[in-house]
């Protein structure tokens, strides 16, 4: 077994929820550690948290 180098993210179910959709498209979470935790590979850190605010900007109201 290879160690893998990787990332904790702290999140609320809803944007756990939204992670688990994005990496069916793209596999980077290594493991799924319980409600509010998910540890994903390092070197697509910016990558998800970029996409991550795409999505979360999709689903925001603006009065403009």
């Amino acid at each position: 077994m290879r160690a893998i180098k990787g990332v904790l993210l702290t999140c609320d179910a809803a944007v756990k929820q939204i992670l688990l959709s994005m990496n069916e498209r793209q596999s980077f979470i290594v493991e799924d550690l319980d409600d509010n935790h998910l540890l994903i590979k390092a070197e697509m850190e910016y990558t998800v948290r970029r996409e991550l605010e795409i999505e979360l900007e999709k689903n925001t109201y603006s009065l403009e």
